[in-house]
């Protein structure tokens, strides 16, 4: 169960900027969370947004039993509830059902609620086609781990962030996210997504910025994903290639994430695309050489190819001839669990990383 003060600092989030990494060893860290004070919580601070100065200034006594409300946060998590209660105050900003076992969202379980944000972890199999009209300022909708079959229909056009993985989704038709032009986050990871479930025009009239279609089982990249995204990640599948095409589209990525597959040829050429990359995630796959065509992206800094079939590095495999031509020095490059034989690495293969700590060798094992 989350502590009160996590879901409180949650309601910054629609304007939090995306994590940015520092060093190295960043990625093992979960980005930060901004943290409310009590003012903001508790909506009296009204100057950003002119809706809000018709709510009532001070949270209503109004709580449902075995819940804890607090600054406008309801958290009802672990409490074996079957429906979403009743008794919850129409200012409610943020509602906690997760960790129940609700099976079912009806059309009226949100009514009166348009200020709400919503987390909820159960095992709900069926949402009514309205139970989410009441919601018209919606922007976050946490319905992971449940066991949804497919993408709940009319989501709030206000919708800012979706996260639906663990679920049972094998399907996203055209059109289902319809309207959502405000749309920048989509998690739908962990659900048993194949390339072939992915209509054509899924994505049609989305400006994501990030998108997450991890542990699915996917064998390739997913056609005409939104053209706006700067993060992709479609690690744990089963990607076998990366052909010329796949990466045509997404010029603005900056980071891409494709570590547990099984990739074992990326095609000359492929990365052109993607001029903006700072961050390349190759780990735990089967390559069997670096990819060609790192020298030329002039903004990366941190490449993980760790626990591939890497036999040999060359000297001109990341970074470019001449100096000042790449404009972003490398602060991070692992290639250790690979059969390098790293002691006939030439030093001047990483004469444009930021030191020698940047970079990971050894603990190669057969």
């Amino acid at each position: 169960m989350w502590p009160l003060w996590f879901l409180t600092s949650l309601l910054a989030l629609s304007q939090a900027l995306p994590f940015e990494q520092k060093g190295f060893w960043d990625f093992t860290l979960d980005d930060g969370l901004p943290m409310l004070n009590d003012e903001e919580a508790s909506g009296t601070d009204t100057s950003g947004d002119p809706d809000m100065d018709s709510l009532t200034p001070n949270f209503s006594n109004m709580c449902p039993f075995g819940c804890h409300c607090h600054l406008r946060v309801v958290q009802c998590s672990d409490l074996d509830l079957i429906t979403v209660p009743k008794e919850i105050s129409p200012d409610t900003t943020l509602l906690d059902l997760q960790n129940n076992e609700i099976t079912e969202l009806r059309r009226d379980d949100f009514k009166g609620m348009p200020h709400l944000y919503v987390l909820v972890n159960n095992k709900i199999s069926k949402i009514h086609e309205k139970a989410f009209s009441p919601l018209r300022k919606l922007q976050k909708l946490y319905i992971s781990k449940n066991h949804l079959v497919e993408i709940p229909p009319n989501l709030p056009s206000s919708l800012v962030e979706l996260r639906i993985h663990d679920n049972r989704i094998r399907k996203v038709p055209k059109g289902v996210f319809s309207g959502l032009r405000n749309m920048n986050c989509i998690e739908m990871g962990g659900n048993p997504l194949e390339n072939s479930g992915f209509e054509p025009g899924a994505f049609d009239g989305l400006k994501l910025n990030y998108l997450r279609i991890s542990e699915a089982k996917l064998t390739g990249i997913p056609k005409d994903l939104p053209e706006t995204l700067n993060e992709l990640h479609l690690d744990h599948n089963q990607i076998q290639a990366i052909e010329l095409e796949d990466l045509l589209r997404y010029s603005k990525l900056y980071r891409l994430g494709l570590g547990h597959n099984q990739i074992r040829m990326i095609e000359n050429g492929s990365l052109s695309f993607l001029p903006t990359l700072r961050e390349l995630h190759l780990d735990n796959n089967k390559l069997s050489k670096v990819p060609a065509g790192l020298p030329d992206l002039k903004l990366l800094q941190v490449v993980y190819l760790h626990s591939n079939n890497i036999t040999k590095v060359g000297v001109n495999d990341f970074c470019p001839m001449g100096f000042g031509v790449k404009r972003a020095y490398y602060n991070g490059i692992s290639l250790f669990n690979n059969p390098v034989p790293y002691w006939e690495v030439q030093p001047a293969t990483f004469r444009c990383v930021t030191d020698r700590l940047a970079i990971q060798f050894g603990n190669y094992k057969k």
